[in-house]
C-alpha cells in the first residue's frame, strides 16, 4: 500500500488573527481557523447558541402527539436501534419522558434483534412492540425507510412519530418516499430547514425533548420550576462521537456539554460504570473516550447478544447494578474482539488471492462463511483503513441471504453508490441504506458477492473516479517546541475534535534514536526533534524500521501511568524524500 500524501491545510491569517484578538490562544486559533472555524462564537458551548428546535420540521406535531399522550395516560414504546446511537437515544427518551411527567408504566421500549429483525421498524418489529400495549410507537434512529412498517403499525391502530437521521428512501425514479407515520422528525427530510443535517439520532431524540418540554410549559403542565434536560447531555455526547457524524459547530456544543458534565463527576451511573470497567478517568474524559472505549462496550451487546443489555446499563440508576451491566459489556467487547481477530485472519487470506495484492481494485466486498453478521461491520472499517478502499463486508443471515456492512473514504458517498447500484442491477439488492461513510445491505436471495463487487466497482469508478483512491492526510505543520508541554497538549485534548473536525496532525523532523517492536507489532520510538527535545513515540501495527533521519506526520497525546503524565507522539505517516541534517 502506498504511502500517504501529506497535504497541509490552508490556515487563512486573518481568521487565526481575528480568533485571537477574541481570546484563543495562538495554536488553538490556528488549528481552529484551519478547520473554517471564523468566529469565536462557534466555539462558545453555551447551550443558548444551539439551533432552535422550531427550526426542525416535525417537531411541533410529534410534541403535540406526546403531550396529548401524557395527559390521557397512554403508553408509548419506543422502538430503538442496536448500536450505540439508536441505544443512547433510547435511554435518552426514557429518562427524559420520565422527568417530563410520564409515569413509569407509559413507557416501554423493544430493540431489534440483529440476526433475528434486522434493521429499523419491520412489520416483525410492530408485532414484538404490541404486546407493550402501546398506543404510540416512537422510533429513534431508525425507521425513516420502514415504509411498509409504518404502514402495518398504522392498520394496527397505532400512532407512530419517527425521529431518525438517515437518508430517505427513494423509488425506482429516483423519488423520496416518506413512511406515512403521524409525525416525522429527521433533519434530512425534504422541506426541513434545520441547519444542521449532521445531528446523530440521539441529538434528533434530545431536541424532540426540548420541543415536548415547551409544549408542556406553554400548557402549564409544570406544577413548579420546568424539569431541566442538560442532565441528559452525556448521552448526548456518547451517542454522537459513537455513531461518527460530522462535529459541526452544533453537535460540538452537545458533545463539549457532555464533557463538560463528565468531566465534573456529573453522569448517568451506567457511563460512570463504563468509563470504569474501560480503565478511563472520567475528569479527564475525551472524545476518544467515546470512540475507543464506552461506545464499543455499547455496541458489543447488539452485535454478539442483545441491546437491552446496553440499553438497560445506560438507563440503570443503581450504581451497583449499572457496574454489574457494565462488566457484562465489557465481557461481550472481549469476546468480539475474539472473533473479529479470526475475522481478520481469513479477510487477509482473502485479500492475499487478489491479482495484485499491494495495488488493490477501488472498491472491495468480502465474504466467507465464517463471518459472522454483527461484527462485518467492523471488519469493513478495519479493510478500509488499511488498504483504504471502499469496503464491503457480508455474513449469512438466519435467512440464508447475504447481509453487508460498508465503510467508505473521503469522496464516495456510499449510500449514493448504493442506490445506483440498486438502479442498475435488478434483483440484487433486497434492501439497503446508510449514510456517506457506513452503509448496509442486504441481496436477494440465491445473489452471491461476486455479482455485487462487479457493480459496486462500476458505481464507484462512474461516482468518484481514481482521486479519492490516493490516500490524503492533512497536516496542520509543524508544532513549535514550547507546545510539547503537559498543558499545552492537555488543552489541545480537552478540545473537541472528530469526524468532520479532525484532531490536529502535524510534521516535523526527528532523529531516530531508539526504536524496537513491541506487542502486537508496534513500533515504539526515542526521538529527537531538531530543537534537541527527545520524545517519545509510537507508531501502531508498523514493523518496518524507520530510518536514522525522517519527517513524521503525528498526534500529540498525554500518556498516563502511575499517575504521571508525560508527552507521547503518536505516529500516522511518514514524508517521503531526504530530510535536511
Amino acid at each position: 500500500m502506498k504511502a500517504p500524501q501529506l497535504i497541509p491545510r490552508d490556515c487563512p491569517p486573518r481568521a487565526a488573527w481575528q480568533l485571537e484578538q477574541a481570546g484563543v490562544p495562538p495554536l488553538l486559533a490556528r488549528l481552529f481557523a484551519a478547520r473554517g472555524v471564523r468566529s469565536s462564537v462557534e466555539l462558545d458551548p453555551g447551550l443558548q447558541h444551539l439551533h432552535a428546535p422550531s427550526l426542525m420540521k416535525g417537531l411541533d406535531e410529534a410534541a403535540a402527539l406526546l403531550a396529548a399522550l401524557r395527559a390521557q395516560g397512554g403508553r408509548i414504546c419506543v422502538v430503538a436501534d442496536y448500536d450505540c446511537d439508536g441505544a443512547t437515544a433510547c435511554a435518552l427518551l426514557l429518562r427524559g419522558l420520565a422527568l417530563l411527567g410520564f409515569a413509569p408504566d407509559q413507557l416501554g421500549y423493544v430493540v431489534p434483534d440483529r440476526a433475528v429483525h434486522g434493521y429499523g421498524l419491520t412489520p416483525a418489529i410492530v408485532d414484538l412492540a404490541l404486546a407493550e400495549r402501546p398506543q404510540l410507537l416512537l422510533t429513534v434512529d431508525n425507521g425513516i425507510a420502514s415504509i411498509d412498517g409504518v404502514a402495518h403499525a398504522k392498520a394496527r391502530g397505532l400512532q407512530v412519530i419517527v425521529t431518525d437521521h438517515h437518508l430517505c428512501a427513494q423509488d425506482a425514479q429516483g423519488q423520496t418516499l416518506l413512511p406515512a407515520a403521524d409525525a416525522v422528525v429527521n433533519p434530512n427530510q425534504p422541506g426541513c430547514p434545520f441547519p444542521s443535517k449532521a445531528l446523530a439520532g440521539v441529538g434528533v431524540a434530545f431536541y424532540l425533548l426540548l420541543a415536548l418540554r415547551a409544549r408542556l410549559r406553554e400548557q402549564g403542565g409544570f406544577a413548579g420550576e420546568q424539569p431541566k434536560l442538560d442532565g441528559l447531555l452525556d448521552l448526548v455526547a456518547l451517542g454522537t462521537v459513537a455513531d461518527v457524524v460530522p462535529l459541526d459547530a452544533n453537535n460540538r456544543r452537545l458533545v463539549a456539554q457532555g464533557l463538560r458534565r463528565i468531566r465534573a463527576g456529573q453522569m448517568q451511573p451506567g457511563l460512570r460504570a463504563l468509563f470504569q470497567v474501560a480503565g478511563r478517568e472520567p475528569a479527564q474524559a475525551s472524545g476518544q473516550d467515546f470512540g475507543f472505549a464506552l461506545g464499543p462496550r455499547i455496541n458489543a451487546a447488539g452485535r454478539l447478544t442483545d441491546m437491552r443489555l446496553g440499553i438497560e446499563c445506560l438507563r440503570c440508576d443503581d450504581a451497583s447494578q449499572a457496574l454489574a451491566l457494565a462488566q457484562q459489556l465489557d465481557a461481550i467487547n472481549r469476546e468480539r474482539r475474539e472473533v473479529e481477530a479470526g475475522m481478520r485472519e481469513r479477510a487477509d487470506e482473502l485479500l492475499a488471492r487478489l491479482p495484485t495484492p499491494s495495488e488493490p481494485p477501488c472498491a472491495l466486498a468480502l465474504f466467507d462463511e465464517a463471518f459472522h453478521e454483527g461484527v462485518v461491520g467492523i471488519l469493513a472499517g478495519r479493510v478500509k483503513d488499511a488498504l483504504h478502499r471502499p469496503t464491503f463486508v457480508f455474513a449469512r443471515g438466519g435467512d440464508g441471504r447475504l447481509k453487508g456492512s460498508g465503510r467508505s473514504i473521503a469522496g464516495v458517498h456510499l449510500r449514493d453508490v448504493l442506490d445506483l447500484l440498486a438502479k442498475r442491477e435488478s434483483g440484487l439488492l433486497a434492501k439497503f441504506g446508510g449514510h456517506a461513510m457506513a452503509a448496509g445491505c442486504t441481496l436477494e436471495a440465491g445473489q452471491g458477492v461476486e455479482r455485487f463487487t462487479r457493480g459496486l466497482q462500476q458505481a464507484v469508478r462512474e461516482l468518484a473516479g481514481d482521486a479519492p483512491l490516493l490516500r490524503q492526510l492533512r497536516h496542520d505543520g509543524a508544532l513549535d517546541v514550547n507546545a510539547f508541554s503537559t498543558q499545552q497538549v492537555a488543552e489541545l485534548e480537552r478540545q473537541v475534535w472528530g469526524q468532520g473536525f479532525e484532531p490536529p496532525l502535524f510534521v516535523d523532523a526527528f532523529a531516530v534514536i531508539e526504536q524496537r517492536l513491541v506487542g502486537s507489532g508496534h513500533l515504539k520510538l526515542r526521538l529527537r526533534h531538531a530543537s534537541g527535545l527527545q520524545l517519545d513515540g509510537i507508531w501502531f501495527r508498523r514493523d518496518l524500521p524507520l530510518p536514522a533521519q525522517t519527517r513524521l506526520a503525528y498526534r500529540v497525546g498525554l500518556d498516563r501511568y502511575n499517575g504521571r503524565e508525560r508527552v507521547q507522539l503518536l505516529v500516522e505517516a511518514e514524508e517521503p524524500g531526504p530530510v535536511s541534517p
